[in-house]
């Protein structure tokens, strides 16, 4: 008969090992390497697949979305500022992303007299980011479906 204690020390871990002890377990390779790192390309492309699957869903209103979103990026330290009004059936709008509030001060690249305010993102990505919204409203049930996508600014001109 297995001990408790033995029971416990199997079971432990994810099913192919703990992150980091196993090859085979990939969560430890993706997690380390997502964070705040968005100047990389492959980050922006996963980061855009999970605010995508949070915006594609329906939402009674539109403000628990941009809640659900808002969290998400604030968790890998990218905010964007207040959300216009969502009026009509559908609409869109861009907002820029700043990376841990931005830059403020000395970075010693500038002359004596200058300060550096940017948004901490534009130094290492031409133009910086933006949350590119999108929004209708459902006629059938007066919900809401939003569809979200981080872009670069220069990409798109």
């Amino acid at each position: 008969m297995k001990t408790f204690k033995g029971y416990i020390k199997e079971a432990s871990g994810f099913p192919t090992g703990p992150v980091g002890e196993n090859p085979n377990n990939l969560a430890g390779e993706v997690t380390n390497t997502l964070g705040s790192d968005v100047f990389n390309p492959d980050n922006l492309k996963r980061i855009n697949a999970i605010i995508g699957a949070i915006a594609n869903m329906e939402y009674i209103l539109p403000e628990h979305a941009i809640a659900r979103l808002r969290g998400s990026l604030d968790k890998i330290n990218l905010t964007f500022p207040k959300v216009p009004t969502m009026e009509g059936s559908s609409g869109s709008f861009e907002l820029p992303l700043t990376l841990f509030g931005g830059r403020y001060g000395k970075t010693g690249t500038e002359a004596p007299d200058e300060i550096t305010n940017d948004d901490g993102i534009s130094h290492m990505v031409e133009g910086g980011l933006s949350l590119k919204l999108r929004y209708e409203m459902m006629p059938n049930n007066n919900s809401c479906k939003i569809f979200a996508k981080i872009e670069s600014l220069c990409t798109r001109r």
